[in-house]
């Protein structure tokens, strides 16, 4: 199965949503935020540096969970022409 290259959107929306999991993480550890959500450190840091900019749905979801985020917020925040500043934590 040869997969199709990602579009650079698609690496844009993978970069912002790591900015914005990095902006949530705040001072706590990448480590600590991985085995929250069940995930590797290294799998972790490569969402965040977008060098997996596509992660899969329930790593998305473990993600928003260990960091008390809303997945509808997380949504409108990586969608296109979205700026990662702009996000705002639920709370």
């Amino acid at each position: 199965m040869v997969r199709v290259p990602l579009t650079p959107e698609e690496r844009l929306r993978g970069e912002r949503f790591g900015a914005l999991l990095r902006q949530a993480r705040g001072e706590r550890s990448m480590v600590e935020v991985a085995a929250a959500a069940g995930l590797s450190a290294e799998t972790l840091r490569k969402i965040e540096t977008g060098r997996a900019p596509t992660p899969a749905f329930f790593t998305v979801a473990a993600l928003a969970a260990a960091l008390g985020l809303s997945l509808d917020e997380l949504a409108v925040a990586c969608a296109e022409g979205a700026q990662a500043g702009e996000f705002r934590q639920a709370g």
